[in-house]
């Protein structure tokens, strides 16, 4: 009988190396060109634990590739990077970024363990888990050390428990509505903090990217995200609740890239991708229809924003095939002759 640890990976397995290959060497890339151009020493010592980490991934990935006689993808090397390029962005944003990955990656290995099946997959990713969270600590405690953690709004505690009694609750399409709940409030600010850290990587990437094409879809992406902060944050603001402000103040004057074009398409569609997810997930947790709209709205502006970057990548010859099924009907026309 064949253990469950010999057994072929599936194709939920591979479809999560494969990806998590890809995110790991761009996000090296991306590491080391913040290591190279951070000033705070201890923003710095962060970094280059979540780099050391990164990198200590790839060869139990390519293992896990080689093992089952996949090939190893190309993903980000070297030449994504320009090492002679100024810094782009500054020490606070570096460290909002590394936590905010921190918070991704979180999410993206909780879905990893949940289809792993072979031991060894499951331990890999149970791993990265406990690391991630312990780097999402430090940085957490980091940024609250230097005055850079801001909080999600507060909310008073209620005299009694209640439970709803009428169907207004779920609000209404338009017009005024009952007040947002805690959990409503929770996503509303999270996916605008999202989008600020969209919005500041978005301009400092137009900035610099060489292609025309890449530079417009920067600056479109960035009025995306504005839009989005914009929406979300109107919603708090209508109780009272403060949201905010969007700031480019984490972004150098520099027009010298440190990242190739193809390297910054990939990050954007990172995000873009999660986004969808986190909306989704804050439709389906939101009760007021005015909320459900929105999300509705604004995952649809997103994902005609990611067909429109995925094309950009097709064009350029930068998008790498992910695993695929075979085309079963081209073979058979094949062995027709």
């Amino acid at each position: 009988m064949t253990s469950t640890h010999n057994a072929p990976l599936s194709s939920a397995e591979i479809s999560q190396i494969w990806t998590t290959y890809q995110e790991d060497t761009a996000s090296i890339c991306m590491l080391i060109s913040f290591v190279k151009t951070i000033e705070d020493p201890e923003i710095a010592a962060l970094l280059q634990h979540a780099l050391e980490l990164s990198e200590s991934h790839i060869p139990k990935l390519t293992n896990f590739f080689t093992g089952e006689s996949w090939p190893v993808p190309l993903g980000f090397t070297e030449a994504d990077i320009n090492l002679s390029a100024p810094r782009l962005y500054t020490d606070g944003f570096m460290l909002y970024y590394l936590q905010m990955m921190g918070i991704l990656g979180m999410n993206a290995y909780s879905i990893a363990i949940g289809t792993a099946v072979r031991s060894d997959i499951h331990d890999y990713y149970s791993e990265c888990m406990a690391e991630t969270v312990d780097l999402h600590k430090r940085a957490n405690s980091l940024m609250l050390e230097k005055g850079l953690f801001v909080r999600a709004p507060e909310i008073t505690p209620p005299d009694r428990i209640a439970f709803v009694t009428d169907n207004n609750f779920l609000g209404k399409w338009m017009g005024e509505n009952r007040p947002l709940t805690a959990l409503e409030i929770s996503n509303l600010y999270a996916n605008s903090q999202r989008n600020l850290l969209g919005k500041s990587l978005l301009i400092g990437f137009s900035q610099v990217a060489n292609n025309p094409g890449v530079r417009k879809y920067m600056v479109k992406g960035k009025e995306v995200a504005e839009k989005h902060v914009e929406t979300f944050s109107s919603k708090l603001n209508q109780d009272d609740l403060p949201a905010s402000a969007t700031s480019d103040a984490g972004i150098t004057d520099s027009t010298v890239s440190p990242f190739s074009d193809k390297l910054m398409m990939f990050f954007t569609s990172s995000l873009i991708s999660a986004s969808i997810g986190y909306y989704g997930s804050s439709m389906s947790m939101g009760a007021r229809k005015d909320l459900i709209t929105n999300y509705s709205r604004l995952t649809v502006e997103i994902m005609k924003y990611s067909a429109e970057g995925a094309k950009l990548m097709i064009d350029n010859g930068w998008m790498e095939e992910p695993p695929q099924a075979k085309n079963r009907d081209k073979l058979a026309k094949k062995g027709r002759g």
